[in-house]
């Protein structure tokens, strides 16, 4: 008797676990579906972006919205944390918030496919209103989006109907074997071989509107034709004496792969020069539009000159020299002719970027350009090819618009620019800074006499002094490189003599061009840049 019981229950347990299978079979597949339909969606929204603009693509226009509505503190942190590379782990992050979301979205449809549909229609819903969400979008540019929801959605739909068909709703476990029919084998073929068509065709299709893409803004071509006239002003030659030869310090110019790129593009604006023009307007009384090539017959003057980021902590490194080669600004609006009462400079990027310069700064005789190369060559892309603004004194983020086709002469009380809507300063002069070079941080050195040295920078004011100290003694006097002019950095070395085997702790201090001492107070970039002496610590071996 004992013996038909058990042998009754052993096969009430095994369809128990038949149907826990069957039913995380379900469930995955689900997921799984979820997945396949929001790449469909995915490589919809790229190949239709080939023709519409790389920046009218769902995933990078989500991503520039979000840029946009990033609070500070948040960019802070991700420029700090992740330096340059803030733009790959952005878009990282919504791949990977977009794959839950599919998955909860193949879930969805395992029970109502109609209503998982929905969810990845909303998506496209969610780029339509990214993508036209930027001061210069047009109504193309909704498109790929548009295009992205009803790929997914309706692949998302088309293949939980044929997982249903498969194997029955997903959902709540069934409450015994004869609840869901047995699956035949012709409809899970089917389930699989159209959910691997459907990633198959989305890959072809991202990859392929991406390279289409590529290939149809692809400006190599343009950009090597441009031949750069001869400079009707010639900056004066950088002296050897202000360029130190010590291993770890940085060269005096900075090489163009090797200069820092701090801006809010997901995707590199590509302009082709021949289509380019820059358009001189607002409180001026000749507006003026200029195309790149009368930009070139215009005089142009080389300008050797470090420009440095507002993100810049103490010692950072988002600081570089170049030969930087263009037209002259002040030159340009003096032909507009500015009114009285013009207070700011507008340039807008093609990509909407806004940046603000007080027109006193590029009026007061500074050497402010239209720059066109840098370090010989035309601009690189990255960097604001084919023309960019620059104002010495003063950070990127209120001087340098990268991409610039727009400049807006106006007051302050017209118009908040992009990072003054943010909270940050409307002025942006370069705080005086110096920064230990070497030893590097946490290096071992050998006792005895120990080489520090570094660079330090005051532009448009400076650099007359760099001190540094040891464990906080007295402030010794470092050694300055002959000094290149104002709006350049300025390289120190010093020995330390005598160092004994421990731990250190170096410190460095610079005094600019009118008597001022760097602040020992530190402070963050925001909101009008950091402040406080480089430390570093180093040990004597």
């Amino acid at each position: 008797m004992g013996a038909v019981i058990n042998t009754g229950t052993s096969v009430e347990e095994s369809a128990a676990v038949v149907r826990r299978r069957g039913w995380a079979l379900r469930e995955a597949g689900a997921a799984v579906v979820g997945l396949a339909a929001a790449g469909a969606a995915v490589g919809a929204g790229e190949l239709v972006a080939a023709f519409t603009g790389p920046q009218t693509s769902p995933v990078i226009a989500v991503g520039s919205a979000a840029i946009d509505l990033t609070p500070t503190w948040l960019k802070d942190y991700a420029v700090r944390t992740f330096g340059t590379d803030d733009k790959p782990v952005l878009l990282a992050g919504i791949y990977l918030t977009m794959a839950v979301l599919a998955t909860l979205a193949g879930l969805l449809a395992g029970r109502r496919p109609a209503l998982g549909a929905v969810v990845l229609a909303l998506f496209g819903g969610l780029g339509i209103w990214a993508a036209l969400s930027r001061a210069t979008s047009m109504p193309t540019d909704a498109v790929p989006s548009i295009a992205a929801g009803l790929a997914g959605a309706a692949a998302l739909f088309w293949l939980a109907c044929l997982l249903r068909r498969a194997t029955g709703p997903v959902g709540g476990r069934p409450a015994s074997t004869t609840d869901t029919a047995p699956a035949s084998g012709p409809d899970r073929r089917r389930v699989l071989l159209a959910t691997g068509s459907t990633v198959a065709v989305a890959a072809v299709a991202g990859v392929g509107g991406r390279t289409l893409a590529d290939s149809r803004n692809d400006i190599t071509a343009a950009r090597n034709a441009v031949r750069l006239p001869a400079p009707a002003v010639r900056a004066a030659p950088v002296p050897l004496a202000a360029r130190p030869a010590i291993p770890g310090l940085p060269s005096f110019y900075t090489a163009n792969a090797d200069f820092y790129r701090v801006d809010t593009a997901l995707t590199l604006p590509r302009i082709d020069p021949r289509n380019w023009s820059l358009r001189v307007h607002g409180l001026v009384d000749h507006p003026l539009e200029i195309s790149f090539d009368e930009l070139l017959r215009r005089p142009l003057e080389e300008m050797d000159y470090t420009l440095s980021c507002v993100s810049n902590e103490v010692g950072g490194p988002y600081v570089g020299t170049s030969r930087w080669l263009g037209a002259s600004l002040p030159a340009l609006l003096r032909e507009a002719g500015v009114r009285s009462g013009a207070q700011q400079l507008v340039g807008r990027s093609k990509d909407g970027m806004t940046i603000g310069t007080p027109l006193d700064a590029v009026l007061d005789g500074r050497q402010a350009l239209l720059a066109v190369a840098m370090n010989g060559e035309a601009l690189p892309v990255a960097h604001g090819f084919p023309c960019r603004s620059l104002v010495p004194g003063l950070y990127g983020y209120t001087s340098a618009t990268k991409w610039l086709v727009d400049l807006e002469v106006t007051t302050f009380a017209a118009h908040d620019p992009y990072w003054v809507k943010r909270g940050w300063d409307r002025t942006g002069a370069v705080k005086t800074t110096s920064r230990i070079d070497v030893p590097a941080p946490f290096a071992r050195v050998p006792a005895g006499d120990v080489t520090v040295a570094g660079t330090a920078w005051a532009t448009h004011r400076g650099i007359t002094a760099v001190e540094v100290r040891v464990d906080g003694g007295p402030w010794a006097q470092a050694v300055l490189a002959t000094d290149a002019g104002p709006d350049l950095w300025r390289q120190w070395t010093h020995t330390w003599a005598g160092a004994r085997p421990g731990t250190h702790r170096l410190e460095v201090r610079a005094t600019d061009g009118t008597g001022a001492v760097q602040p020992e107070a530190r402070a963050a970039p925001f909101p009008s840049g950091a402040t406080g002496w480089h430390t570093t610590v180093v040990t004597v071996t």
